[in-house]
């Protein structure tokens, strides 16, 4: 038997869950995973970032990678795997360390995602 421990969304209307629509019972288990493995946080920080502001920006570039040719659970993951890279690849600028206390030059994934498990108040 097998026990889900994946931590549910916080935040059904708004955050990656909101933004996700229809897709959001296929898609949370997926990028909360994938994040967790790419930053090495523990979930509850990935569940904290993906219901935030910046959740919705993250499914926003998830997405924008839906093709429509695949099946939904090989789209979600390739969208996934695609925003994560461009978050990894963004860097933390000096405006957004200043506002935020992030530091500069992190990778825009891992910054958000530690910044929101520490906070659980995100932007």
């Amino acid at each position: 038997m097998h026990i889900n421990t994946t931590p549910t969304t916080q935040n059904e209307a708004w955050g990656f869950w909101g933004t996700m629509g229809g897709h959001a019972c296929v898609a949370w288990p997926v990028a909360m995973q994938q994040i967790a493995e790419t930053t090495g946080e523990p979930l509850e920080s990935v569940r904290a970032f993906l219901d935030s502001k910046q959740g919705r920006h993250f499914a926003d570039s998830v997405r924008d990678g839906l093709a429509g040719d695949l099946g939904i659970d090989a789209e979600i993951h390739a969208a996934v795997a695609q925003a994560i890279a461009k978050w990894m690849d963004w860097k933390i600028g000096r405006i957004t360390a200043r506002e935020t206390g992030i530091p500069r030059g992190l990778p825009y994934l891992a910054g958000f995602v530690i910044h929101c498990g520490l906070d659980e108040v995100c932007y």
